[in-house]
């Protein structure tokens, strides 16, 4: 099935009304809620758009966040949301083919993460799950997130990492993590 997708990558102001339209919809349907006040706290995203004989079938978007790494600076990280396939078309790649897309489209990033709902996909594709805790940083001090998981994917200038250490990213509205 992937043969016949047709890609685009776009960042999210020079999105259609139209796609705008058809991004939120299949997120929607995807995450069985309404995804709109989610995909308004993604500004400056960037989207992976994957259609089939014009039909949007598979999305992800990245935004940057700033991720810090134990007793490292803060790493500029292309943070992965929104991953999501029409139902009829799971199980064929679509998933896959989208994630490969935007993997090579954010080597020039530091590090690639994002939070996943499930680990297989993202597994196969070189993602690795943090270990250590994770926290969020605020104008107080450091929140921790017990019960969030962050994977994490190594890019080219990706420094020595230990998924040991703890992980703290900026704070942001609607989802923490």
């Amino acid at each position: 099935m992937t043969e016949h997708l047709a890609f685009s990558i776009v960042k999210s102001e020079n999105l259609s009304e139209h796609e705008r339209a058809e991004i939120l919809a299949l997120c929607s349907r995807a995450y069985r809620i309404n995804y709109e006040p989610f995909l308004k706290t993604f500004t400056d995203a960037t989207h992976v758009i994957a259609r089939q004989q014009g039909r949007l079938v598979s999305h992800a978007l990245w935004v940057t966040r700033w991720l810090q790494p134990g007793p490292l600076p803060p790493l500029r990280t292309a943070f992965v949301e929104a991953v999501a396939t029409e139902e009829e078309y799971r199980g064929q790649g679509l998933a896959t083919a989208v994630m490969k897309k935007l993997s090579s489209a954010i080597n020039d990033f530091e590090l690639g993460g994002l939070s996943p709902a499930q680990y297989g996909l993202y597994t196969r594709l070189g993602w690795e799950l943090w270990r250590g805790p994770l926290f969020i940083r605020t104008k107080d001090g450091l929140l921790p997130t017990p019960d969030d998981e962050v994977m994490i994917l190594r890019l080219p200038d990706t420094p020595v990492l230990d998924l040991d250490w703890s992980l703290s990213a900026e704070w942001r509205g609607g989802e923490l993590w």
